[in-house]
């Protein structure tokens, strides 16, 4: 009712003040505050809070209240309806929705006592903005929000719908037909992403085969490139062959030009020479035999020649000053042009197999003429099977069939076979076994290569002449197989920093380094006292194998002239036991474990590097020892490099012990001593001989004194190295002896004997004489001829300057008494309480050689010699 209100009920108070609810912008034409079309709350907790203002300010007047506008005194509160609301009916946008949607009248709000209570009075429901947020899309429905300045939407709903009320509410159908729409929307979009996903899956399916086609085509063009460089290969395989061919064709053709006019100056010269031997003699022309030389019983030599030459000799006058050569014999596969004159050699011409028979390689397969004949692309298998014919052996290392040789005059030893050419024999007795012996020299600092850093060669003269080998340049070459066992005693004075290496190498030819077969190292000793070094190895060797001996320094501090100082010794050096195959022999070489760090014992492990057969030599399942497979002799030697530190080590020095071991029990054999060093490096070696028997194993240890520090190290050049040879009890025999407990010399020594007392048992070859033989315990006596080997190892205790220790042969069949082999040794170092002393040698012997050991003492006197731990002598002999 816009009329206003009059009377007792209207409250005077809020007559002149408008309520919040108005806009005060907007009034009526009477003055009064007109109602707001838009009875809008910003917020449901604003409009809770100002209802609440509400009841609190009735409570103050009292029961009695007007509303705002009523100016008659009868009238009664009233509820202010909106302008825009065409019936009581209805309120707000209920008006709008058609009559069978409408909710129920509801009744008017009421104030005063006739009033309901206010506990039955239903409380407005506000929706939440989320319907809001919807009905903002609808202009129709409202103003927006930058009209109002209220609400985001500029709609603001107030509802009182009952929760008993059943009837969906507008703003939930609203809200309802929103979201279907959005959803239409939205399956639309999905489609439409489904469509262009489609697309994108069409595309890259086609991509994948281009793809897939593209990388047919780079297949299928790899495979056209392979065939046309397989075709290349055989193309150019067949060109190289041609031109072997053609090229070996051409230097046959240059060869027999040459020797054709090598042939036509010789003719010439020799017709020359004969005309001026006939002028001179004025012999007959016409004489049917033409004697060169001169007549039969009275030979005269030829003009050019100092003497006459044999019956398969010519005079050479190519050569500057002429002389006799013996006549060219034709090797296998060539035959004779021209016999050997006096005046011209013999002249032959190569075979060539490929003409004279066409089909001997078959009909597949080209035929290359050699100095032999080549079947080209035959394996070694096809020509076992006896491809190159009745005469002709297959060459492996030239790959070739070659002609058999032809023993002149030699008698036959092996014959020609499939694979190797004729061996012939020759005049001289096969032996099982000889020896050889040398000096060994520095050679003059001037000399080139005389330089200690890198490896100094020492030279090696030898004076017996050989069919095992031959002794050039200081170097020995061998000239026939078997296995070869090596000893060289050095004795020097140096002042080297650090140490000095002696060692031997084997080369396989003039232009390899060669291998390192064996190295001691000699200790600083600040030039003191003198150092007795043995070093020995064993090695199988070939024809042509070169053997050295070198001395090394690690540093380029060490000059030859100044710092080294060598006592030349009167006998040889150097020995050489030589063994053939027809021994049975066997040849092993191991090398120890690297940087290895010990203080009281040690057992080395081994890894082989040369055997000659792995069958009857082998190492244990831990590598710490040798397995023989059958009962022999066994010649061994052990070095190994050392670094000590401590100065219980120079006191008690090392000790180097080989065990013989036979179902795990060990048997001590030999035993050799070598005196310690602090912060120094040296070397310990062991060399001897033992009897083993089948599944015997030879086991070796280290001993040093309780605290000193040893480090064990070795490198390629053979300082921590295992060389042994098994030798068949058939033919070999070996004796191990220790000096006696009585009857040592002591004192001031000269060239005395030692005495020795037997610990292996008797052998046929060799044994100690005895009570009642002559010179009993002092002479070793062989009773059947061969070589002998002795390595000797002397624990004592002296004062002298220098020790020699003489190995003596006695007066017997064929040999003449004296000196055979002899060592060295200075003072003892400062600090120790023992010395050693070592010797080895190999030598001939005949059935009743005799041999002794005598030791001298220089300038001092011995003290001590001990018979166990360290000081023993082993005889190795071999049959002849």
């Amino acid at each position: 009712d816009p009329r206003p209100c009059t009377g007792a009920h209207c409250p005077e108070s809020r007559s002149s003040r408008l309520p919040r609810q108005f806009n005060p912008g907007m009034q009526g034409r009477d003055g009064n505050a007109a109602v707001s079309h838009h009875h809008a709350f910003p917020t449901p907790q604003r409009a809770l809070l100002e209802t609440e203002q509400s009841v609190q300010l009735l409570r103050r007047h009292g029961n009695a209240q007007m509303e705002v506008g009523c100016t008659d005194g009868d009238c009664s509160v009233r509820q202010i309806h909106h302008p825009r609301n065409e019936s009581r009916d209805c309120r707000g946008i209920e008006c709008k929705l058609p009559l069978r949607i409408r909710p129920k009248a509801r009744g008017r709000s009421c104030v005063g006592e006739g009033c309901p209570a206010a506990a039955e009075e239903t409380s407005p429901v506000y929706l939440s903005d989320r319907a809001a947020q919807f009905l903002g899309d609808f202009p129709e429905f409202g103003h927006t929000a930058s009209e109002l300045g209220g609400a985001p939407l500029g709609v603001q709903l107030t509802c009182d719908i009952k929760p008993e009320n059943e009837v969906p509410s507008e703003d939930a159908l609203i809200l309802h037909l929103q979201l279907a729409k959005g959803q239409e929307k939205l399956v639309e979009a999905l489609r439409a992403q489904q469509v262009i996903i489609r697309d994108l899956q069409q595309k890259l399916a086609d991509q994948q085969e281009a793809l897939l086609s593209q990388q047919r085509e780079v297949l299928q063009q790899q495979r056209h490139m392979y065939e046309q460089m397989d075709a290349v290969k055989q193309q150019f395989a067949q060109l190289l062959e041609t031109v072997k061919q053609v090229s070996f064709q051409g230097l046959q053709g240059e060869l027999q030009s040459y020797f054709e006019s090598h042939l036509a100056g010789l003719q010439s010269q020799a017709r020359s020479h004969l005309q001026k031997s006939y002028a001179v003699h004025k012999m007959d022309i016409d004489s049917k035999v033409l004697d060169v030389v001169g007549e039969t019983h009275f030979p005269q030599p030829l003009r050019g020649c100092s003497s006459p030459c044999g019956p398969e000799e010519f005079c050479d006058f190519q050569r500057d000053s002429p002389r006799c050569e013996k006549c060219t014999m034709c090797p296998p596969g060539f035959f004779l042009i021209s016999q050997c004159s006096p005046t011209a050699d013999r002249m032959c011409q190569d075979r060539d197999e490929c003409l004279e028979l066409p089909h001997i390689c078959g009909e597949r397969v080209k035929c290359l003429n050699t100095p032999g004949f080549k079947c080209l692309g035959v394996s070694e298998r096809e020509a076992v099977k006896n491809l190159c014919g009745h005469e002709y052996f297959y060459n492996q290392e030239l790959q070739e069939c070659q002609a058999c040789s032809e023993c002149d005059g030699e008698p036959l030893v092996v014959p020609c076979t499939a694979v190797s050419d004729t061996v012939c024999g020759q005049i001289s007795e096969n032996r099982l076994s000889q020896a050889w012996v040398a000096k060994v020299a520095i050679p003059p600092a001037g000399t080139s290569g005389a330089h200690i850093y890198p490896g100094l060669q020492l030279n090696i003269r030898g004076k017996e002449s050989s069919d095992l080998l031959s002794n050039e340049a200081g170097k020995v070459t061998f000239l026939q197989h078997g296995l070869v066992w090596l000893d060289h005693n050095f004795a020097i004075k140096h002042s080297c920093r650090n140490f000095l290496q002696v060692g031997m190498r084997l080369n396989r030819s003039q232009e390899e380094d060669g291998q390192d077969l064996s190295g001691v190292r000699i200790e600083q000793p600040d030039g003191k006292y003198i150092q007795g070094v043995s070093v020995s190895t064993g090695v199988e060797v070939e024809p042509n194998h070169i053997f050295t001996l070198l001395l090394r320094s690690p540093n380029q501090h060490c000059n030859q002239s100044k710092d080294l100082h060598i006592f030349d010794v009167p006998t040889p050096s150097l020995s050489l036991l030589w063994l053939s195959h027809d021994t049975g022999a066997v040849a092993m070489t191991a090398q120890m474990s690297l940087l290895a760090h010990y203080q009281t014992s040690y057992r080395p492990t081994f890894r082989i590097t040369t055997v000659s057969d792995p069958y009857m030599i082998s190492l244990t399942h831990d590598s710490r020892g040798v397995r023989f497979t059958e009962s022999g002799v066994v010649k061994f030697v052990i070095q190994q490099a050392l670094y000590s530190m401590g100065h219980t080590c120079i006191q008690e020095g090392f000790s180097l012990i080989a065990y013989t071991t036979r179902n795990t029990t060990g048997l001590k054999t030999i035993q050799a001593f070598k005196t310690g060093v602090n912060y120094r490096d040296t070397s310990i070696t062991l060399s001897g001989a033992v009897m083993v028997e089948s599944r015997e194993m030879l086991t070796f240890e280290i001993t040093s004194p309780s605290q000193c520090n040893i480090r064990y190290f070795g490198d390629s050049t053979g300082i921590s190295i295992l060389s042994l040879i098994w030798i068949p009890s058939a033919v070999s025999s070996a004796l191990t002896a220790t000096v006696s407990r009585t009857g040592l010399p002591s004192g001031a020594v000269r060239n005395k004997p030692l005495l020795f007392q037997q610990i292996s048992p008797d052998t046929p070859q060799v044994h100690l004489a005895r009570s009642g033989d002559s010179n009993p315990q002092k002479n070793f006596i062989f009773h059947e001829k061969g070589t002998a080997n002795i390595a000797l190892n002397l624990k004592m205790i002296h004062s002298c300057n220098i020790v020699k220790l003489t190995l003596q042969r006695a007066g017997g069949k064929g040999h003449q008494a004296g000196p055979v082999a002899q060592q060295v040794s200075g003072s003892m170092p400062e600090g120790s309480e023992w010395t050693s002393i070592g010797l080895r040698a190999s030598f001939q012997v005949q059935n009743g050689t005799s041999v002794y050991v005598t030791l001298d003492c220089i300038r001092g006197r011995v003290n001590q010699i001990t018979h166990e731990g360290g000081t023993n002598i082993s005889i190795l002999w071999v049959a002849l």
